[in-house]
């Protein structure tokens, strides 16, 4: 495994380019901050009047339609949402110049062909792994965070390099630049929020809860033990792995993990979350999704209704209300 970093970039591969970025959003706004700081020329492109273009203003940056963006910069980064991306570059591919380069943070739309990007220009991905906030507070902090670099088409002969001087310039080579394709990044990205990051754990979470509730446990003393606690266990495994989980809890949580964990998520599970990784790679996944999108998100609407509408939430919200720690996060990642 090669890991890039500041060391490897023998030279700026972008040096006099213009870069656009289209979306200003989480990651768009700590790329186009960074990129700024890092002594680029960047360029937004947004919805006129839209919530993003007035944020994008009062943060100084010309904000121009997504074509006239695109016709003026070299360089494009297209960070809009996963679902807006075909629309917007249907919008700007005839601005599109041999020599110029389209950059993703996500591979999705073109791993599964709902971009196609004419000859000439270098498709690339630099993909942080973590929000925009973590991208934009570790760069001011003199640190990075890590990133994925993939070439999907190289017709300058320059495309890896040029990925990587931006990687550099947001910040990711103080942390280090991992190589990937944007097949991987896109099967292993939402396989990881599917079965484990986000449907596997707001499911492992969701069920704990009705179990004790159910048993006739207080719902406060439920949210606590399965919600609330899981950011400690997940922070000791952030830090050190399993086993500085192992070093910090106790001996007693550490042999019910050991004996009781395997009960909970047996081989049964694992087979499923083949299931699920099969789903993703042969494209059904992200077909269901799209048709989704295109017809109105109403499914999707209904269940992220129910689903914020579930007890835990209730619950949660009028116990959190009381965590002043929480509170003045809040506040403090609003005024930032």
């Amino acid at each position: 495994m090669k890991l890039y970093t500041e060391q490897d970039v023998l030279r700026d591969a972008l040096q006099d380019k213009t870069i656009a970025i289209l979306g200003y959003g989480s990651q768009g706004k700590a790329h186009a901050r960074n990129l700024r700081d890092s002594g680029y020329e960047v360029i937004i492109g947004a919805r006129a009047g839209g919530p993003t273009d007035e944020l994008a203003r009062a943060d100084g940056f010309e904000v121009l339609s997504f074509e006239d963006a695109t016709q003026r910069a070299q360089l494009i980064s297209l960070l809009v949402p996963d679902m807006a991306q075909p629309q917007v570059f249907e919008a700007i591919k005839g601005n599109l110049d041999d020599g110029d380069i389209l950059l993703f943070a996500h591979g999705l739309n073109v791993h599964f062909d709902a971009i196609e990007v004419p000859a000439g220009v270098d498709v690339i991905m630099i993909a942080p792994k973590s929000p925009g906030d973590l991208v934009r507070r570790q760069y001011q902090q003199g640190r990075g965070v890590p990133c994925l670099r993939a070439v999907h088409q190289d017709a300058s002969g320059a495309a890896s390099e040029r990925a990587l001087s931006y990687a550099h310039a947001i910040g990711g080579t103080r942390a280090g630049v991992l190589d990937t394709t944007f097949a991987e990044e896109t099967e292993t990205d939402l396989f990881g929020e599917q079965a484990v990051l986000c449907g596997g754990a707001s499911q492992l979470v969701i069920q704990g809860y009705e179990t004790l509730v159910e048993a006739g446990y207080q719902p406060e003393a439920a949210y606590f033990e399965c919600l609330h606690e899981l950011k400690l266990i997940v922070d000791l495994m952030y830090e050190g792995g399993l086993d500085k989980m192992y070093e910090f809890i106790s001996d007693t949580a550490s042999y019910g993990d050991l004996v009781s964990g395997p009960r909970i998520l047996d081989d049964s599970v694992k087979a499923r979350m083949k299931e699920v990784l099969t789903d993703i790679q042969d494209g059904s996944f992200a077909r269901r999704w799209m048709d989704e999108y295109q017809s109105g998100s109403k499914n999707y609407q209904g269940m992220l209704k129910k689903r914020r509408a579930h007890p835990i939430e209730v619950v949660g919200r009028k116990l959190r209300d009381r965590m002043s720690w929480i509170t003045k996060s809040k506040k403090s990642q609003k005024a930032a």
